[in-house]
């Protein structure tokens, strides 16, 4: 013992305690077999790496893994998703007014096509007067004429965008063109005479 010590105190850190007994426990402490200390530093280092993996993209698959025991980025792949999570907007899908305006003005094209469509319909039910259907018909016409030009004249039309300029342009105004000419040349007393129609009828009656 060295002086200014007691049996009490204990041994100093780093220092080997004297006597055969503790020799004795410090090989009883220590396992005689098992993993060293950098084993089992990797093996922990793979087993929360593949945690990480699993945690992070689910299952891992076979080649992502590294053989250092880090996990590479997931493989990007070029089929479609399962489910679809949102679409993206058609081309001068935006707002047609700012968006402190309220809700109808800025939809106010599609509100607008809506609402003539929706006379034309209310005239040719109801009948108040001589040649409502025809007028009801064309007015439902001119309807999707006009969407066709304010989709291809205003920037932004809200909800009346369905697809591309192109796509819309040719829909709304082919629709329209076909929907005013069955009207015009409804029978009786059309309001167009086409021969061209009339002997393909005749052709065809015969």
């Amino acid at each position: 013992m060295g002086a200014g010590t007691s049996p009490a105190d204990p041994a100093p850190a780093g220092r080997a305690a004297d006597g055969p007994d503790a020799a004795a426990e410090d090989d009883a402490v220590k396992p005689d077999s098992g993993p060293t200390a950098p084993a089992r530093a990797e093996a922990d280092g793979r087993s929360t790496a593949a945690a990480r993996a699993e945690t992070d993209g689910g299952s891992t698959e076979a080649g992502n893994a590294e053989p250092d025991g880090k996990a590479s980025a997931p493989r990007r792949t070029r089929r479609f998703p399962l489910f679809t999570r949102d679409t993206a907007r058609p081309e001068g899908g935006g707002r047609a007014a700012s968006g402190d305006a309220p809700a109808p003005a800025r939809q106010w094209p599609l509100l607008t096509v809506l609402c003539a469509a929706g006379a034309g319909l209310l005239i040719v039910a109801l009948d108040p007067f001589a040649e409502a259907f025809r007028i009801g018909t064309i007015l439902i016409g001119a309807a999707l004429i006009a969407g066709a030009v304010l989709r291809w004249v205003v920037p932004s039309v809200g909800m009346l965008a369905v697809r591309s300029r192109f796509t819309d342009l040719v829909t709304y105004g082919l629709m329209g063109t076909l929907i005013v000419l069955l009207a015009l040349v409804a029978q009786p007393r059309p309001w167009l005479d086409v021969p061209i129609l009339e002997n393909a009828v005749r052709f065809t009656i015969r």
